[in-house]
């Protein structure tokens, strides 16, 4: 059986491809015709582009391999960014330093390596937890946090399938409202939140596998050898049903210091 890429629905061949493929940064483009996801309807790379262009000093925290802020048109005269894994580290000091960006190798959960109320703009796509303290300490009164997070339960029906019903607690964590108490906490008024929930089709089992070897957290510790039996399961179930349906959830966050 083919797809209509012409791509052939073998098992082994589709898990070695997917394998083989490289996981660092965020570009996705190798799900071209094999996986889809609905995109947000506030354009998070256009908003922060625009804001990046009226930005002095900006930081872009857990940056990846540093494309959402390289697709900026214009950057500030003094912009940052920060990444914890070495490979996107060197991904993105190549893409971003030629225009004048300083990457900083910095751990996830560090305290940000930067002065108090040295940016008037923070930036994040994704990060896998916001530290709103450190985010407010580095931002200049009236300076903004600009961020598009995941929500709870993002793309659980594929995380549930390989590890199983996860507790409510795991399910209601990245809560927006409870971001939006956490912000406030900090210091930070939060001027807008908005939230979506989007479709994401997974057509071979090769997307499946790319998916959860480079979004590392949807199942920890994923490896083929661990779930071939179930990837074996997942792939018969595209063949026979079609496309495997998951939701991605995704919030915009817009706050400014006080």
């Amino acid at each position: 059986m083919r797809i209509a890429s012409g791509r052939p629905q073998d098992f082994d061949a589709l898990v070695a491809e997917a394998e083989a493929v490289p996981t660092e940064g965020w570009d996705f483009s190798w799900f071209e015709g094999r996986a889809t996801e609905a995109r947000p309807s506030w354009g998070y790379a256009r908003a922060m582009g625009e804001r990046l262009g009226r930005s002095c000093a900006s930081l872009d925290i857990q940056t990846g391999g540093g494309e959402v802020l390289g697709s900026a048109p214009v950057l500030p005269p003094l912009a940052a960014a920060t990444e914890g894994w070495p490979p996107n580290v060197a991904k993105a000091t190549a893409l971003l330093r030629p225009r004048g960006v300083v990457v900083v190798a910095s751990p996830e959960d560090a305290p940000l390596p930067f002065a108090d109320a040295a940016f008037d703009l923070v930036t994040s796509r994704h990060p896998v937890t916001p530290h709103f303290d450190e985010i407010a300490r580095v931002l200049r009164p009236g300076g903004t946090y600009f961020a598009q997070h995941v929500g709870p339960a993002s793309v659980f029906e594929l995380v549930e399938f390989f590890l199983g019903e996860q507790p409510a607690d795991v399910r209601g964590a990245r809560d927006p409202e409870g971001e939006r108490r956490a912000a406030e906490a900090a210091g930070l008024d939060v001027v807008e939140l908005r939230a979506e929930r989007l479709r994401m089709e997974f057509l071979d089992i090769g997307a499946v596998v790319h998916f959860l070897r480079k979004v590392v957290w949807m199942v920890p510790g994923f490896t083929v050898d661990a779930h071939r039996p179930r990837l074996r399961e997942l792939h018969q179930r595209i063949q026979d049903e079609g496309a495997f349906v998951a939701h991605s959830t995704r919030h915009l966050f817009d706050a400014r210091k006080r």
